[in-house]
């Protein structure tokens, strides 16, 4: 049986970052509490119980908020669940304003073995911009004790876009994180509807179409100097240290979320919570709240997930997978997109280039188009 990833939704946040639409709420002990407690009922039910889990990732919200003594049972009850494996990647999503040494260091002794903060800049204009509530010193001291903790994977998030960031920001934040973090996920700022960034039209401080591509392109090339290999639109990584968890989703492999507004993909069916924390405390099985997003796992979605590896698309492993399976129609509008310098035709596989990156959305959609029927 194939291991299968485990995604814990944590909601609650020490406040609402102005571009953030991810669902979260203001940190209260009385609603953790609940929560933790509906949490583990919800592990105590869930399907696939007994499977093995070789990639676990408490995301947020805030996951940290919960400190020890809240994260401690929550993995206690999926380790009663679901078998880790030895290797399993047990991350924590991170703040740098909401950690202390202790605290790592106990989440360290309870399995916990890769971070991921948001840190996002490495100037304190640009920190202030966004609404952080960490400093740059905070950030750096965050890395640092998550060292000391034991920890010997870490990631940290790179915005781009944002406003007044050049390419010499993006050189400053690799100079101070690049040599003591293992991953970097650096994405562009999305203005997202119904935020206060949206509200307030940030999008004309930012930087415009031409320099956001030179910032990413940049970026691509600045990563690969210090060692980065980028193996996802966003996401660098050193050597073996790809994120396992996001590599589920963008295989088409099967993961287990859980919490409000977490999603799944089992048995070929895409299913979600809704964003409701009271609802999903309140319930005694949680699973009845579980909703049917769509059926997934045609050749459409799996080659749309995949073109967004740097891998690419191979297709002798998309044959396999779906027998019968033409690929003619996509190799023809590879060769044309190739001439253009958006994709990368071999006889093995294609995938897109860095310019083609920039432009997924339109690039993957013409490459796909005729299957989308």
């Amino acid at each position: 049986m194939e291991p299968l990833g485990l995604y814990i939704h944590i909601p609650f946040c020490l406040s609402k970052c102005p571009y953030c639409d991810f669902y979260s709420l203001t940190f209260t002990q009385k609603q953790a509490d609940a929560y933790i407690k509906a949490l583990c009922r919800a592990l105590s039910l869930a399907p696939r119980r007994g499977q093995p889990v070789n990639s676990l990732y408490f995301g947020g919200g805030t996951p940290v908020l919960l400190g020890p003594e809240g994260l401690g049972p929550i993995l206690g009850a999926v380790q009663q669940n679901f078998p880790l494996s030895l290797d399993c990647e047990i991350t924590l999503e991170a703040n740098p304003a909401a950690m202390t040494l202790d605290h790592l260091q106990q989440l360290r002794r309870l399995g916990f073995n890769r971070v991921s903060m948001g840190v996002q800049a490495a100037e304190e204009s640009q920190l202030l911009a966004l609404g952080r509530r960490h400093s740059l010193a905070q950030a750096q001291e965050s890395v640092a004790m998550c060292h000391r903790a034991g920890f010997s994977n870490i990631s940290v998030d790179l915005m781009l876009g944002t406003p007044g960031q050049t390419l010499s920001s993006i050189d400053r934040f690799l100079e101070i994180f690049g040599h003591c973090v293992q991953h970097i996920s650096a994405y562009l700022l999305k203005i997202e509807e119904g935020t206060p960034f949206a509200q307030k039209h940030m999008e004309t401080l930012c930087p415009g179409e031409e320099l956001s591509a030179a910032l990413y392109l940049h970026t691509v090339k600045a990563m690969e100097q210090q060692g980065f290999a980028q193996y996802e639109i966003s996401n660098f990584a050193r050597p073996n240290r790809e994120s396992r968890h996001n590599l589920k989703y963008w295989n088409s492999q099967e993961y287990l979320g859980i919490g409000p507004a977490a999603h799944s993909f089992l048995g070929g069916r895409r299913m979600f919570f809704p964003r409701d924390l009271p609802s999903f405390s309140a319930a005694q099985n949680p699973w009845s709240l579980w909703q049917q997003e769509s059926f997934g796992g045609d050749f459409f979605e799996y080659a749309m997930l995949r073109l967004r590896l740097v891998a690419g698309l191979d297709y002798a492993e998309a044959k396999t997978r779906y027998p019968g399976l033409s690929l003619g129609p996509l190799q023809r509008e590879a060769k044309l997109l190739a001439d253009h310098g958006l994709v990368r035709c071999g006889e093995t596989g294609i995938s897109l280039t860095p310019q083609g990156f920039l432009l997924s959305n339109s690039v993957i959609w013409r490459l796909l188009r005729s299957y989308d029927e």
